[in-house]
């Protein structure tokens, strides 16, 4: 007879299987409702729809009581979990190996299907809508799946075993594992929403503009999420792994990258369809793929193909997961082809000059920049496939291809929020470029007269202070118009976004192009100096449990604070991880890291100090960028109809 910490599994899995059945008949009856124009049938999504979510949640409540009950009979559970664990780290080990992730992947993709079912219930028989629902159900049901099947984290273990080694020692040393993949997941499985009602669109041949009503502020929230979850990512890198860097072009790094760059691109190129009624196949090809993108990262992210910091152990999950990719990938563009001719854009562009010529210019860069990310990403694995030898495509390759992709998307910002629609004038554009222009130069000399130098890094600065000119530009010209107003829309916020990614550019380009390093060999009570900070090692602090033995080393920094780079021995592992400690300020941090072997009877340390210019603006642009998207999500000032919008057909207006 089961006691009660062992019914955590019996539980777990018969949630997973109650939501398979309850997505299945979502399926069904969503799929069969809207071909039979059956209200009757359609009324019952809504509870196929709560079923599954409801069953989601009890399996994720499931695994993290069999979490928090420390329950060794699960496979899972000996696998990352541990008596010693601290409590906060034991409640993320849930999410920190293969299973686990993929449940919590289900539990967001079913709460999402849960809530368009509920937003749109007074509309369920609008069959766009209808099949939109069927497709995250059939998604739904392929994850399903995978929790009953290759990634069950409910599987029974060993018998006798009574303790575990807990999560990865780098998943249990920082406060951003709570927040860091449960973000990123919620933009990538948030791009489940526009590309539903995309495939819905398809389907129901209304592939006007009235569908991007639809998903604009799914794609939107998604794009965010996505955003903030790669910005909370570096900062976790550079806070956790010792190196002071913020993107290593990781594969799995790359695997939430690429997807972002194909929806950065779409949420530019929207705008184009939405005002002109163009690039139709282009915005749908731009959903098809970042969807694609976000199955084919979790296949380089959960299948083990990959060795990464980031990376899990190697599964069966890949052939899966493949397989999904492939019949999306197929099956959009059997629809894309099938819809070909309803997709002719009544509008084209009168001119390389002008904002949808930008936004079209725009996109080609992002899509590049995607491609050959994947590219550079897939390409080892394809060589060891077909050749059986192993290739290494490092950071030189990536930046060689970033800089000039960087810089181009930075030009474009400089002049796309000044050129209207349509047609541009040179004497229109002097007008407008004119106080970006001294912007750009303005911050060239003040940076070459603080001491930077060479081509790339003042390049960037230039096209900064252009491109953030252009921006503030824009913002000054709404708050005139409309006071503090003027901020919330599309258009605004977008600025406020624009804003937040040249901080990250300029911060980038400052912080890689001037960080200087050196290894001190500091004696207790010696003062040592480098780059005019002083650095003065004050003794050691040692503590020991259960878990693990920490030795750090106290070093106080320019006369002032003291900071703590340590050194921590996981006993049931025997792994060491090196944890820094930084000196943040608006100008520069002092990034600190202790160099094993630690001898503390010696009364010495080798303490690794970096001086890295800017690194906080890099936050402070993420922060700029999540608020801008906020922004974006309201309604401005309202406009005149459009040409594209004018021209819809009222099926698609009201849609």
């Amino acid at each position: 007879m089961l006691g009660v910490e062992g019914l955590a599994g019996p539980l777990g899995r018969a949630a997973l299987l109650v939501g398979l059945i309850g997505a299945f008949f979502g399926l069904i009856a969503a799929v069969m409702g809207t071909r039979n124009e059956d209200e009757k049938v359609l009324r019952l999504v809504p509870r196929f729809a709560t079923l599954s979510c409801v069953s989601a949640i009890a399996a994720f409540a499931a695994m993290e009581w069999a979490m928090i009950t420390r329950d060794f009979s699960l496979a899972y559970i000996q696998k990352v979990g541990s008596k010693s664990t601290p409590a906060l780290y034991n409640f993320t080990a849930v999410w920190s190996a293969l299973e686990g992730s993929i449940l919590l992947w289900l539990l967001v993709l079913t709460c999402l299907t849960s809530g368009i079912v509920f937003k749109y219930r007074t509309r369920i028989t609008d069959p766009m809508v209808g099949w939109a629902v069927a497709t995250m159900f059939f998604v739904g049901i392929f994850f399903f799946i995978l929790t009953l099947g290759p990634a069950n984290p409910f599987a029974v273990g060993a018998p006798g075993v009574l303790d575990g080694p807990g999560p990865n020692p780098l998943l249990q040393n920082h406060i951003l594992v709570v927040f860091h993949p449960p973000i990123l997941y919620l933009g990538y499985v948030g791009m489940t929403v526009p590309f539903a009602f995309a495939i819905g669109a398809l389907i129901t041949g209304r592939v006007g503009e009235g569908w991007l009503v639809e998903t604009r502020r799914w794609a939107l929230f998604s794009w965010g999420f996505l955003t903030l979850g790669i910005i909370l990512g570096s900062w976790w890198s550079y806070e956790v792994l010792g190196w002071s860097g913020v993107w290593a072009w990781d594969p799995v790094e790359n695997a939430s990258f690429i997807p972002w760059l194909t929806g950065t691109a779409y949420i530019h190129s929207v705008l184009v369809q939405e005002r002109r009624g163009m690039l139709r196949v282009w915005n749908l090809s731009l959903l098809v793929s970042t969807f694609s993108l976000t199955i084919l990262g979790t296949f380089l992210t959960r299948s083990g193909v990959l060795n990464s910091v980031h990376a899990f152990s190697e599964s069966s999950i890949g052939p899966y997961l493949l397989s999904f990719f492939a019949i999306i990938v197929v099956v959009s563009v059997a629809l894309i082809g099938w819809r070909g001719q309803k997709l002719h854009s009544p509008g084209t562009i009168d001119s390389p000059l002008s904002r949808e010529g930008a936004f079209l210019a725009n996109n080609v860069v992002f899509s590049v920049f995607a491609f050959v990310v994947l590219l550079g990403t897939v390409f080892p694995l394809i060589i060891e496939a077909f050749q059986n030898r192993q290739l290494v495509v490092g950071e030189p390759f990536f930046d060689k291809l970033a800089v000039p992709a960087g810089l181009t998307l930075l030009f474009l910002m400089c002049v796309a929020p000044v050129l209207p629609w349509r047609k541009a004038s040179g004497e229109l554009l002097a007008d407008r470029l004119f106080w970006p222009a001294w912007g750009g130069i303005g911050a060239l000399a003040f940076s070459v007269g603080l001491g930077a130098t060479g081509f790339a890094p003042l390049l960037t600065f230039a096209l900064g202070g252009f491109a953030g000119g252009a921006a503030l530009r824009q913002l000054v010209l709404a708050t005139r118009r409309q006071g503090l107003r003027g901020f919330v829309g599309r258009a605004n916020g977008g600025m406020v976004v624009h804003i937040g990614v040249i901080l990250i550019a300029v911060a980038l380009a400052a912080s890689n192009s001037y960080t200087h390093s050196q290894e001190l060999l500091l004696k207790q009570g010696v003062v040592a100096t480098f780059d005019g900070h002083t650095f003065e090692l004050m003794g050691f602090k040692e503590e020991s449990d259960a878990r693990s033995t920490v030795v750090a080393a106290m070093v106080r920094v320019d006369g002032g604070k003291t900071y703590t780079p340590a050194i921590t021995k996981y006993k049931s592992i025997g792994t060491n991880i090196g944890t820094p400690s930084v000196k943040s300020s608006f100008v520069k941090d002092i990034y600190l890291t202790i160099e094993p072997p630690v001898k503390v009877s010696s009364k010495t340390a080798k303490i690794k100090v970096f001086i890295k210019p800017m690194v906080m603006w890099l936050w402070i642009g993420g922060g700029l960028m999540g608020v801008g998207t906020v922004l974006s999500a309201f309604p401005g000032r309202r406009r005149k109809p459009t040409d594209a919008t004018s021209a819809l057909v009222p099926s698609e207006t009201s849609a």
